[in-house]
């Protein structure tokens, strides 16, 4: 009897061990789109910031002659550039910025490396975030 378990036993042999070896790859997959996932979600939002940051510094680039001898607000485009632009500096993000009289647009494009995900060969995921503002008279409404 113990002569057939053992034969029995050995024809069985080499098959949990590859079961196993999927379930594991599985297992760290599944893992690696929750822990890297949520690293890129984070790294989207912090982008996201910058960028809408970016775009309110330069939208601090008021025409001030326009707006004392018409009351018109109208950005000074190159200077809104170089506001927004100061700003990524500062915070050490890089982007591109687009300023016309009346609005300041940041993207911020960065990337996230992978802590698990690596392992399958998914070293890096991109992540982009974009902000737009404008100057506005007072803070209750919206001026265009």
């Amino acid at each position: 009897m113990d002569a057939r378990r053992a034969a029995w036993w050995r024809a069985e042999e080499g098959q949990v061990s590859a079961f196993v070896v999927v379930l594991v790859l599985g297992l760290l997959a599944l893992a690696g789109l929750g822990l890297d996932g949520g690293l890129a979600l984070a790294a989207k939002v912090r982008a996201t910031g910058q960028a809408e940051s970016a775009a309110r510094a330069g939208a601090q680039a008021i025409d001030l002659a326009a707006y004392r001898a018409t009351g018109a607000l109208r950005l000074v485009s190159a200077d809104a550039d170089e506001l927004a632009r100061w700003y990524l500096a500062g915070v050490g993000a890089s982007g591109e910025v687009t300023a016309t009289v009346d609005t300041v647009t940041v993207t911020v494009t960065t990337s996230q490396r992978t802590q698990l995900l690596s392992l399958i060969g998914i070293p890096a995921i991109g992540v982009h975030g974009s902000g737009a503002a404008h100057p506005q008279r007072g803070i209750t409404t919206l001026e265009p």
